[in-house]
C-alpha cells in the first residue's frame, strides 16, 4: 500500500472513531439527565449501528461517594456485531471508565442493595446463578460474572 493511501485510510479510521466516541458519550449523557432507572434507550445513527443504554441506578461507596452505572450495547456492521460495556459516572455525570464485557449477555441486569446483580437465565447447560458485585469499596478493579464464568478489568479513564 503507498504511503499516501495509508495516511488516508488512517485519517478515515481515526475521524470516525473520535466521532463515534463524542456521540456515544452525548447519548450517554442524555440517558443520565433522564434519570428513569431500569428504562432501556434505543439510538439509531446515519451509518446504520444501533446504541442501547441502560440507567441501571447509583451505588454508594462506605467513603460517601456515590458513582451512576450505565450499560452499554453498540450494534454495529452488516453482521451486527455488539460491544457491550458497563459504564461508570460521577453523581455529576463525569464520565470515570468501563468494563468491557464479552457480550451483551454479560452486562448486570440491575442494582439491589448498592450491588450489580447478574443474573442467568440461559439455557439448561447451566445452572442458574446471580452474581452480586459489592461497590461499597468502591469501584472493583477487577469484576468477577460468575454466572459468565468471565472476569473484567475496569478501565479507568
Amino acid at each position: 500500500m503507498t504511503k499516501p493511501l495509508y495516511l488516508l485510510l488512517l485519517l478515515v479510521i481515526t475521524t470516525f472513531t473520535s466521532y463515534a466516541q463524542k456521540t456515544s458519550h452525548a447519548l450517554e449523557l442524555q440517558v443520565l439527565q433522564h434519570n428513569q432507572v431500569g428504562k432501556e434507550y434505543k439510538f439509531k445513527t446515519e451509518d446504520h449501528t444501533v446504541t442501547f443504554l441502560k440507567y441501571l441506578g447509583q451505588v454508594y461507596t462506605l467513603k460517601g461517594n456515590s458513582y451512576k452505572v450505565l450499560t452499554s450495547v453498540w450494534s454495529w456492521g452488516l453482521s451486527h456485531r455488539a460491544t457491550s460495556r458497563i459504564l461508570i459516572y460521577t453523581d455529576r455525570n463525569r464520565y470515570v471508565g468501563n468494563y468491557y464485557v464479552t457480550t451483551k449477555d454479560e452486562i448486570p441486569d440491575y442494582i439491589k442493595d448498592n450491588k450489580l446483580v447478574f443474573l442467568n437465565e440461559i439455557g439448561d447447560y447451566k445452572p442458574r446463578i446471580t452474581t452480586y458485585v459489592d461497590f461499597s469499596k468502591g469501584i472493583p478493579k477487577l469484576l468477577y460474572n460468575e454466572c459468565a464464568g468471565n472476569q473484567y478489568e475496569f478501565d479507568r479513564n
